[in-house]
């Protein structure tokens, strides 16, 4: 299971409510790259694939294929605002290893 904090699925809507014509939802992912080996993706969707499992966060639906849930379950998505930037971070259980940068993992 991953989980979407209400502050992240506002941030969400914001942007895809933004969007003409307006997607299905929203694909998070995990991506060979990076310096540690992987890193995450988000992406809107029109449709789902047929193996993905989705979820639902009041009207925002979330898509995820099988691979990715392999490093996803049990993670965590918020959307921040500091000083320093806003962005959306991936509190991931899984994740053994980050880099200096923090934008991708090893697990």
């Amino acid at each position: 299971m991953i989980g979407l904090t209400e502050t992240a699925v506002n941030k969400v809507n914001e942007i895809l409510n933004m969007q003409d014509p307006k997607p299905a939802g929203l694909r998070i992912s995990v991506v060979g790259g990076g310096c540690s080996g992987f890193s995450y993706s988000m992406a809107f969707e029109n449709q789902p694939n047929m193996l993905d499992k989705t979820y639902n966060f009041g009207d925002l639906r979330v898509f995820v294929d099988q691979a990715s849930m392999l490093y996803l379950d049990g993670a965590e998505v918020d959307y921040v605002e500091t000083l320093e930037g806003s962005g959306f971070k991936f509190n991931n259980p899984q994740v053994k290893s980050t880099c200096g940068c923090g934008s991708s993992f090893s697990a």
